[in-house]
């Protein structure tokens, strides 16, 4: 089977472009399941369920999230009337929501799919990421050995550190929250395909998705500003990944570049 992992999508470019690319990737590259980062689709902070609701069906049938996940004042009221939309698993078990969940590709494998944030330079609070793997893990391989994870995180070291820790358990780990798609792309001697950051859907004349003066304003002053989202010169980003669903190993992964304006 093939999966298709999508980098953070960042504003209302990123949605437009992942609204119009994802459907023709899925059938170019005869996608069975396709997952996608979506904090940042809401004006660069959150997200929404009638934004969520803009994909139609078939087009992203999971959304992991991250450190953003609660910045639209709404959403923790929303997100537990949508399953397939996590966020992460490490959050204290008391907020709304789930961190992981058990879904069927169009070829009718199952998948589990896993939310992890990261813990090192990271602002919002969290339980131990590598815990809540083990735990999640545990469950999901109850039902099927096709699992990714979507691990939401600010250092390389803790994402390769949990690409290794899981290798052999998981199908694949990639990272997100960086927005720059790193070049680490392979597979562990486990079987586990790993990627450090994914990229994002966002505008290539940016600073990560945002306008480069308020950027470049805040680094060479130290003053606030505040950083618009660029939604112009669009590219996606993502990973394939081939999958043996009888034992959820990778077999073969690749990054997935494609302008859209």
């Amino acid at each position: 089977m093939k999966l298709l992992f999508i980098g953070d999508i960042v504003g209302h470019g990123g949605r437009e472009a992942a609204k119009q690319l994802i459907p023709a990737l899925r059938q170019e590259l005869s996608i069975d399941f396709c997952v996608a980062n979506g904090e940042n689709m809401a004006g660069g902070n959150g997200m929404t369920k009638p934004l969520l609701l803009e994909f139609n069906p078939g087009t992203v049938d999971v959304f992991t999230s991250g450190d953003h996940v609660w910045d639209q004042k709404e959403f923790p009221g929303q997100i537990d009337s949508m399953p397939n939309v996590l966020r992460p698993a490490n959050l204290p078990e008391q907020q709304p929501g789930k961190g992981w969940g058990l879904y069927t590709a169009s070829d009718g494998t199952k998948v589990g799919v896993i939310n992890l944030l990261g813990r090192t330079f990271m602002g919002l609070p969290s339980n131990c990421p590598f815990s809540a793997a083990e735990k999640a893990v545990a469950e999901l391989r109850q039902h099927t050995p096709v699992i990714l994870v979507d691990f939401h995180a600010e250092a390389t070291s803790e994402k390769i550190a949990m690409g290794r820790f899981l290798d052999g358990k998981v199908s694949a780990v990639f990272g997100t929250h960086t927005h720059v798609a790193t070049a680490d792309t392979q597979i562990f001697p486990g079987g586990t395909a790993f990627q450090c950051d994914a990229g994002m859907v966002g505008s290539r004349e940016s600073i990560l998705g945002r306008d480069i003066a308020p950027v470049l304003t805040r680094f060479t002053t130290g003053m606030p500003a505040r950083f618009t989202v660029n939604e112009n010169a669009v590219t996606l980003h993502g990973i394939c990944v081939t999958i043996d669903p009888a034992t959820g190993h990778a077999t073969a992964i690749e990054r997935i570049e494609q302008d859209f304006s």
